[in-house]
């Protein structure tokens, strides 16, 4: 596929595979063709809206075909795409509207019992966003019904539509997606269209991915690995994507078997899940031969029994972050297991690694340092952010990550160590800083360190030291609640542990070291306190 932007990807897919299916959602089995027809009305509805080139929209919608098509319309009318995690709160997810300067939403409120217009009421800040189309679910008071937002269509000619896509270029900005990157709270990573179709053209082809193809995307879409390793990925190479809005192993296992899966991304924690099942014998799994892991430790043990028990021909893992278009390394399909396990494999094509020591002297090989990275899949810049872009991107254009690593005499980078306040809960980066600035929200709290725990299926989940404000007895029980009530599920801490202070250098720097010992005692005890 020659494209170079992201409509141009949608446009030659319905060229080359217009009768292969695309999506399949429930009854509905759209093809490539299909797919691009329907783009197509909603970028004319997008335009008769007043959404116009460099316009930021937002989707804060679960894993599914209207997410898929709205996307690429946005994409299409020139417009930069902000996806938004579907676990957050009402504050979380305004806090990014707000920074994005989003000016039209597009949501639901009927995901698991959750109205997220509702959860926006009241929100300071949100001027900014004009119009909110509800996709699925009853529109409430303020907000668009899909049909009356799609009727708008009429008022745009096809050929319109078609001149919007084509003045899109590889260099325009595509997406604004909020990581906690490399430098704590959350920051907008603007990606660019022609650094996406690169990117996942050469993923594809490292990890195998093929034209007829069934692909369950457990990944959400609102995430690099869900965005661009699934759908943008899918597109590319004719395969035909299965969205999966909530992971749990018999919905899983039950869809491999119905819609007879071929492949099957997802974070370690996801195939530990399904290799523990007490049900794994009966599993009827036998059509599925790839599967690309990552985002956190990958054990040699599971791996094998990746290939083993799950019957897979083909196990890759890779490694990258938000601000690289989500892809940086690569293993090989010939690489051993061990290999796969303990590397994150070699550079893309036009990217280069350096391992730095605190100094910024190159280390030898086979010696740890932080990985930087250059090329041309580097993000723009944190949107409207430029002493965070300056604090992630040197002068000379390398990335700083924030990871530790060391490169072998194979080429192959080998991941160690985060060197910044960062942790991995079930594949989703969790800063530190951010879920400390949310506790200190409260009257009875008066200091607060959260660090990461050891867990057998999460991989990483947080632990916060608290210390009460004098005269307060905080329960910790509560505490968890009401972060579960303040935050995504994921960022709450697992375990609170109550203490009189925090340990402290000379400087007065809290040591995270000692507290990562204790929680993973706590962790080994399963005491939440």
């Amino acid at each position: 596929m020659s494209a170079e932007t992201i409509p141009a990807v949608v446009r030659a897919a319905a060229e080359q595979f217009p009768t292969l299916e695309a999506v399949v959602e429930g009854a509905s089995r759209p093809t490539f063709a299909d797919i691009a027809v329907s783009v197509e009305l909603v970028e004319r509805a997008l335009m008769a809206s007043g959404v116009e080139p460099g316009d930021r929209v937002a989707l804060w919608a679960p894993n599914g075909l209207d997410w898929i098509v709205t996307s690429f319309a946005v994409y299409g009318v020139g417009a930069i795409l902000v996806p938004i995690n579907t676990r957050y709160k009402g504050e979380e997810a305004a806090d990014l509207l707000q920074t994005a300067g989003v000016t039209m939403l597009f949501t639901v409120t009927d995901f698991l019992g959750t109205d997220y217009v509702r959860l926006l009421d009241g929100l300071r800040g949100l001027e900014g966003v004009r119009e909110t189309v509800v996709i699925s679910g009853p529109a409430t008071e303020g907000s668009t019904p899909w049909s009356e937002f799609i009727a708008r269509a009429e008022r745009v000619g096809p050929d319109d539509a078609r001149a919007r896509e084509a003045a899109v270029t590889a260099d325009d900005p595509s997406d604004i997606i909020f990581t906690s990157g490399t430098t704590g709270l959350p920051k907008g990573a603007v990606l660019r269209h022609g650094a996406s179709v690169e990117t996942y053209e050469q993923w594809t082809t490292g990890v195998g991915l093929r034209q007829g193809d069934r692909m369950l995307v457990v990944y959400p879409f609102f995430h690099t690995a869900g965005l661009k390793s699934g759908v943008l990925a899918g597109f590319i190479r004719g395969a035909t994507l299965i969205p999966h809005a909530v992971f749990d192993v018999l919905s899983v296992v039950e869809r491999v078997a119905e819609e007879q899966i071929t492949v099957l991304p997802g974070p370690p924690s996801i195939f530990q899940s399904i290799l523990t099942h007490p049900d794994l014998t009966s599993f009827a799994i036998d059509s599925l031969r790839l599967s690309v892991t990552g985002a956190a430790v990958v054990p040699v043990e599971l791996i094998a029994r990746m290939k083993s028990d799950l019957r897979l021909d083909s196990v890759i893992t890779a490694y990258g972050l938000t601000e690289t278009h989500g892809t940086v390394t690569i293993c090989e399909q010939s690489d051993t297991i061990e290999t796969i396990a303990t590397t994150v494999g070699h550079p893309l094509d036009g990217l280069t690694l350096r391992i730095v020591d605190d100094g910024g002297a190159d280390q030898p090989t086979g010696q740890p340092g932080e990985v930087l990275v250059r090329g041309f899949n580097l993000m723009t810049e944190y949107f409207n952010a430029p002493e965070a872009t300056a604090a992630a991107v040197d002068p000379g254009g390398w990335l700083h990550t924030g990871d530790v690593g060391y490169l072998g005499e194979d080429g192959y980078l080998r991941i160690v160590d985060r060197k910044k306040d960062i942790f991995i809960v079930g594949g989703f980066n969790v800063s530190a800083a951010e879920v400390e600035s949310i506790i200190l929200r409260r009257d009875d709290v008066a200091h607060v360190a959260v660090v990461a725990a050891p867990d057998e299926r999460m991989g990483e989940v947080g632990a916060a030291f608290v210390v009460p404000r004098p005269g307060a007895n905080p329960d910790p029980a509560e505490i968890i609640a009401w972060c579960r009530e303040h935050m995504a599920n994921f960022k709450a801490p697992r375990y609170i542990h109550l203490v009189d202070a925090l340990p402290t250098t000379s400087t007065g720097k809290v040591r995270k070291p000692e507290l990562r010992s204790r929680a993973e005692t706590l962790a080994r005890s399963g005491d939440p306190d």
